[in-house]
Protein backbone atom coordinates (compact mmCIF):
# COMPACT_ATOMS: atom_id res chain seq x y z
CA UNK A 1 0.00 0.00 0.00
CA UNK A 2 1.52 3.26 -0.64
CA UNK A 3 2.18 6.03 1.73
CA UNK A 4 -0.08 8.84 2.52
CA UNK A 5 1.87 11.46 0.06
CA UNK A 6 2.59 9.24 -2.61
CA UNK A 7 1.10 9.54 -5.70
CA UNK A 8 -1.30 6.56 -7.34
CA UNK A 9 -1.30 4.72 -10.45
CA UNK A 10 -4.04 5.08 -11.96
CA UNK A 11 -5.12 2.48 -14.97
CA UNK A 12 -4.12 3.58 -18.49
CA UNK A 13 -8.35 3.66 -19.04
CA UNK A 14 -9.39 5.59 -22.02
CA UNK A 15 -10.26 9.56 -21.22
CA UNK A 16 -13.31 11.32 -21.37
CA UNK A 17 -14.14 14.83 -19.87
CA UNK A 18 -17.17 15.97 -19.21
CA UNK A 19 -18.59 19.21 -20.55
CA UNK A 20 -19.09 22.11 -18.46
CA UNK A 21 -20.92 25.24 -17.85
CA UNK A 22 -17.60 27.65 -17.19
CA UNK A 23 -15.14 26.54 -20.13
CA UNK A 24 -14.69 29.11 -22.56
CA UNK A 25 -13.99 28.77 -26.28
CA UNK A 26 -10.68 28.16 -26.89
CA UNK A 27 -9.55 27.11 -23.77
CA UNK A 28 -9.34 24.10 -24.35
CA UNK A 29 -9.38 21.97 -27.60
CA UNK A 30 -12.75 21.01 -29.09
CA UNK A 31 -11.68 17.35 -29.27
CA UNK A 32 -11.49 17.52 -25.04
CA UNK A 33 -14.92 17.89 -24.52
CA UNK A 34 -16.87 15.31 -24.15
CA UNK A 35 -20.27 14.34 -22.21
CA UNK A 36 -21.21 13.58 -18.43
CA UNK A 37 -22.98 10.24 -17.88
CA UNK A 38 -26.14 10.46 -14.97
CA UNK A 39 -25.32 8.05 -12.24
CA UNK A 40 -28.16 7.96 -9.66
CA UNK A 41 -29.65 11.19 -10.78
CA UNK A 42 -26.58 12.78 -10.74
CA UNK A 43 -24.35 13.80 -14.18
CA UNK A 44 -20.59 12.79 -12.84
CA UNK A 45 -17.77 13.57 -15.30
CA UNK A 46 -16.11 10.54 -17.28
CA UNK A 47 -13.14 12.93 -16.86
CA UNK A 48 -10.14 10.47 -15.22
CA UNK A 49 -8.27 11.31 -12.18
CA UNK A 50 -5.38 12.28 -14.03
CA UNK A 51 -7.29 13.69 -16.62
CA UNK A 52 -8.60 16.42 -14.46
CA UNK A 53 -5.20 17.20 -12.88
CA UNK A 54 -3.62 18.10 -15.85
CA UNK A 55 -7.29 20.38 -16.76
CA UNK A 56 -6.96 21.40 -13.51
CA UNK A 57 -3.57 22.88 -13.32
CA UNK A 58 -3.45 24.10 -16.89
CA UNK A 59 -6.68 25.82 -16.26
CA UNK A 60 -6.69 27.36 -12.85
CA UNK A 61 -3.64 29.91 -13.02
CA UNK A 62 -5.50 31.07 -16.01
CA UNK A 63 -8.99 31.68 -14.86
CA UNK A 64 -7.33 33.32 -11.80
CA UNK A 65 -5.26 35.66 -14.20
CA UNK A 66 -7.83 36.24 -16.65
CA UNK A 67 -10.27 37.39 -13.40
CA UNK A 68 -12.82 35.01 -14.31
CA UNK A 69 -15.51 33.68 -11.60
CA UNK A 70 -14.22 30.47 -9.97
CA UNK A 71 -15.02 27.20 -12.03
CA UNK A 72 -16.61 24.89 -9.44
CA UNK A 73 -15.56 20.99 -8.79
CA UNK A 74 -17.74 18.79 -7.01
CA UNK A 75 -17.66 15.25 -5.87
CA UNK A 76 -19.78 12.25 -6.25
CA UNK A 77 -19.69 9.24 -3.65
CA UNK A 78 -22.99 7.22 -2.46
CA UNK A 79 -23.42 9.95 0.79
CA UNK A 80 -23.53 12.69 -2.24
CA UNK A 81 -26.29 11.08 -4.05
CA UNK A 82 -28.36 10.23 -1.17
CA UNK A 83 -27.77 14.01 0.06
CA UNK A 84 -29.14 14.85 -3.31
CA UNK A 85 -32.13 13.31 -3.42
CA UNK A 86 -32.70 13.83 0.22
CA UNK A 87 -31.98 17.62 0.54
CA UNK A 88 -33.10 19.94 -1.97
CA UNK A 89 -31.06 22.62 -0.78
CA UNK A 90 -28.11 20.15 -1.34
CA UNK A 91 -29.51 19.29 -4.88
CA UNK A 92 -29.56 22.74 -5.90
CA UNK A 93 -26.18 23.63 -4.79
CA UNK A 94 -25.25 20.47 -6.62
CA UNK A 95 -26.73 21.84 -9.79
CA UNK A 96 -24.34 24.79 -10.04
CA UNK A 97 -21.04 22.45 -10.32
CA UNK A 98 -18.92 22.55 -13.55
CA UNK A 99 -17.58 19.16 -12.76
CA UNK A 100 -18.84 16.88 -10.68
CA UNK A 101 -16.38 13.81 -10.19
CA UNK A 102 -16.59 10.39 -8.96
CA UNK A 103 -15.15 10.37 -5.50
CA UNK A 104 -16.65 6.95 -4.83
CA UNK A 105 -15.72 3.15 -6.32
CA UNK A 106 -19.43 2.58 -6.75
CA UNK A 107 -20.27 5.84 -8.99
CA UNK A 108 -17.93 4.31 -11.51
CA UNK A 109 -19.03 1.00 -11.16
CA UNK A 110 -22.32 1.91 -11.78
CA UNK A 111 -21.09 3.81 -15.06
CA UNK A 112 -19.72 0.70 -16.28
CA UNK A 113 -23.29 -1.24 -15.79
CA UNK A 114 -25.67 1.60 -17.19
CA UNK A 115 -24.09 4.23 -18.86
CA UNK A 116 -23.51 4.28 -22.00
CA UNK A 117 -19.60 5.78 -21.52
CA UNK A 118 -17.88 4.13 -18.33
CA UNK A 119 -16.67 7.13 -16.24
CA UNK A 120 -12.38 5.91 -16.89
CA UNK A 121 -11.25 5.71 -12.99
CA UNK A 122 -12.52 6.33 -9.79
CA UNK A 123 -11.19 10.27 -8.96
CA UNK A 124 -10.89 9.79 -4.84
CA UNK A 125 -10.45 13.75 -3.80
CA UNK A 126 -7.74 12.60 -1.58
CA UNK A 127 -5.59 11.18 -4.97
CA UNK A 128 -6.98 14.01 -6.99
CA UNK A 129 -4.90 16.47 -4.31
CA UNK A 130 -1.77 13.86 -3.94
CA UNK A 131 -1.13 13.17 -6.84
CA UNK A 132 -1.61 16.73 -8.33
CA UNK A 133 1.57 18.04 -5.97
CA UNK A 134 4.44 17.39 -7.81
CA UNK A 135 3.45 19.11 -10.78
CA UNK A 136 1.71 21.51 -9.20
CA UNK A 137 5.03 22.36 -7.91
CA UNK A 138 6.67 22.38 -10.97
CA UNK A 139 3.78 24.67 -12.44
CA UNK A 140 3.84 27.07 -9.31
CA UNK A 141 -0.09 25.91 -8.99
CA UNK A 142 -0.83 27.99 -5.70
CA UNK A 143 -3.34 26.57 -3.22
CA UNK A 144 -5.20 27.30 -0.59
CA UNK A 145 -6.17 24.93 2.26
CA UNK A 146 -10.00 26.02 3.50
CA UNK A 147 -10.99 23.64 6.53
CA UNK A 148 -10.49 20.99 9.14
CA UNK A 149 -9.71 22.20 12.98
CA UNK A 150 -6.47 24.52 13.05
CA UNK A 151 -4.64 22.01 14.27
CA UNK A 152 -4.98 19.68 11.19
CA UNK A 153 -5.29 22.68 8.58
CA UNK A 154 -1.72 23.52 10.28
CA UNK A 155 -0.44 20.22 10.17
CA UNK A 156 -1.50 19.70 6.64
CA UNK A 157 0.16 22.41 5.44
CA UNK A 158 3.71 21.64 7.16
CA UNK A 159 3.48 18.05 5.94
CA UNK A 160 2.95 18.75 2.52
CA UNK A 161 5.37 21.44 1.81
CA UNK A 162 7.84 19.10 3.35
CA UNK A 163 7.24 16.88 1.65
CA UNK A 164 6.71 18.40 -2.20
CA UNK A 165 9.24 20.89 -2.35
CA UNK A 166 8.78 24.06 -4.29
CA UNK A 167 4.94 23.73 -3.59
CA UNK A 168 3.20 26.98 -2.99
CA UNK A 169 0.63 26.66 0.08
CA UNK A 170 -0.06 30.50 -0.26
CA UNK A 171 -2.81 30.66 2.54
CA UNK A 172 -4.31 28.51 4.96
CA UNK A 173 -7.62 28.49 7.31
CA UNK A 174 -9.22 26.22 9.67
CA UNK A 175 -13.40 25.32 8.68
CA UNK A 176 -14.94 26.68 11.60
CA UNK A 177 -15.96 30.40 11.37
CA UNK A 178 -19.69 32.77 12.46
CA UNK A 179 -21.51 33.95 9.58
CA UNK A 180 -20.73 36.91 10.80
CA UNK A 181 -16.99 35.89 9.62
CA UNK A 182 -17.26 34.84 6.41
CA UNK A 183 -16.76 37.81 4.90
CA UNK A 184 -13.03 38.17 6.51
CA UNK A 185 -12.50 33.94 5.29
CA UNK A 186 -13.49 35.33 2.08
CA UNK A 187 -10.75 38.44 2.07
CA UNK A 188 -8.13 36.19 3.28
CA UNK A 189 -8.54 33.79 0.47
CA UNK A 190 -8.75 36.74 -1.85
CA UNK A 191 -5.29 38.49 -0.33
CA UNK A 192 -3.77 35.38 -1.13
CA UNK A 193 -4.30 34.95 -5.09
CA UNK A 194 -5.16 31.18 -5.23
CA UNK A 195 -5.33 28.95 -8.16
CA UNK A 196 -6.98 26.47 -6.65
CA UNK A 197 -8.80 26.95 -3.32
CA UNK A 198 -9.62 23.37 -1.64
CA UNK A 199 -12.98 23.63 0.64
CA UNK A 200 -12.89 20.65 3.39
CA UNK A 201 -15.99 21.60 5.32
CA UNK A 202 -17.65 18.93 4.57
CA UNK A 203 -21.02 18.22 2.87
CA UNK A 204 -23.19 19.97 2.95
CA UNK A 205 -21.75 23.12 3.85
CA UNK A 206 -18.91 23.08 1.42
CA UNK A 207 -21.04 23.04 -1.55
CA UNK A 208 -23.02 26.09 0.22
CA UNK A 209 -20.42 28.02 0.71
CA UNK A 210 -18.75 27.67 -2.96
CA UNK A 211 -22.17 28.24 -4.43
CA UNK A 212 -22.87 30.93 -2.03
CA UNK A 213 -19.69 32.71 -2.67
CA UNK A 214 -18.60 32.24 -6.14
CA UNK A 215 -19.14 35.48 -6.98
CA UNK A 216 -17.05 36.70 -4.25
CA UNK A 217 -13.64 34.63 -4.21
CA UNK A 218 -10.89 35.27 -6.23
CA UNK A 219 -9.74 31.91 -7.54
CA UNK A 220 -9.14 29.47 -10.57
CA UNK A 221 -10.80 26.24 -8.89
CA UNK A 222 -12.88 25.95 -5.84
CA UNK A 223 -12.64 21.74 -5.26
CA UNK A 224 -14.68 20.51 -2.17
CA UNK A 225 -12.51 17.88 -0.65
CA UNK A 226 -14.57 16.84 2.94
CA UNK A 227 -11.88 15.17 5.36
CA UNK A 228 -9.00 15.68 2.93
CA UNK A 229 -6.80 17.51 5.52
CA UNK A 230 -7.24 14.62 7.75
CA UNK A 231 -6.09 12.23 5.45
CA UNK A 232 -3.17 14.54 4.83
CA UNK A 233 -1.54 14.24 8.67
CA UNK A 234 -3.15 10.15 9.12
CA UNK A 235 -5.79 12.07 11.60
CA UNK A 236 -8.02 9.66 9.47
CA UNK A 237 -6.29 6.36 8.24
CA UNK A 238 -6.67 5.03 4.06
CA UNK A 239 -8.16 1.67 3.57
CA UNK A 240 -5.73 -0.65 2.05
CA UNK A 241 -5.54 -0.35 -1.27
CA UNK A 242 -7.59 -3.55 -2.25
CA UNK A 243 -10.42 -1.95 -0.06
CA UNK A 244 -10.03 1.09 -2.48
CA UNK A 245 -10.46 -0.97 -5.09
CA UNK A 246 -13.44 -3.16 -4.53
CA UNK A 247 -15.40 -0.11 -3.53
CA UNK A 248 -15.55 -0.69 0.45
CA UNK A 249 -13.35 1.84 1.75
CA UNK A 250 -16.53 3.29 2.83
CA UNK A 251 -16.26 0.04 5.20
CA UNK A 252 -13.12 0.94 6.64
CA UNK A 253 -13.92 4.47 7.32
CA UNK A 254 -16.79 3.01 9.18
CA UNK A 255 -14.93 0.26 11.49
CA UNK A 256 -12.34 2.91 12.43
CA UNK A 257 -14.41 5.61 12.92
CA UNK A 258 -17.98 4.58 13.94
CA UNK A 259 -19.12 6.87 15.92
CA UNK A 260 -19.42 9.23 13.67
CA UNK A 261 -19.69 7.46 10.53
CA UNK A 262 -21.70 4.63 11.00
CA UNK A 263 -25.08 5.75 10.90
CA UNK A 264 -24.25 7.90 7.63
CA UNK A 265 -23.11 4.89 5.48
CA UNK A 266 -25.97 2.52 6.79
CA UNK A 267 -28.60 5.01 5.87
CA UNK A 268 -27.12 6.14 2.42
CA UNK A 269 -25.30 3.51 1.22
CA UNK A 270 -28.61 1.54 0.51
CA UNK A 271 -30.40 4.46 -0.69
CA UNK A 272 -27.49 5.51 -3.06
CA UNK A 273 -27.90 1.86 -4.46
CA UNK A 274 -31.57 2.06 -5.18
CA UNK A 275 -30.90 5.90 -6.50
CA UNK A 276 -28.87 4.03 -8.92
CA UNK A 277 -30.70 1.36 -9.72
CA UNK A 278 -34.21 3.66 -10.58
CA UNK A 279 -32.10 6.14 -12.64
CA UNK A 280 -30.05 3.13 -14.14
CA UNK A 281 -31.37 4.28 -17.70
CA UNK A 282 -30.63 7.70 -17.41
Amino acid sequence: MRTMLEPARHADLPLHVAGTKEFAEGDFAEEDFAESVNVGGVPVSTLSCQALIDRMLEDSPRRRAQGKRPLLVFDCNGHGLSLSASDPAFRSDLEQADIIHADGQVIVAASRMFAPVPIADRSATTDLFIDSLPAAAERKVRYFLLGGTEKVNAQCAERVMETTPGIEIVGRRNGFWKPTEEAAVIEEVNASAPDVLWVGTGKPREQAFCVRNRNRIRAGWMVTCGGLFNYITGDYPRAPQWMQDAGVEWLHRMITNPRQLAWRYLTTNPHALWLIWKHRRG
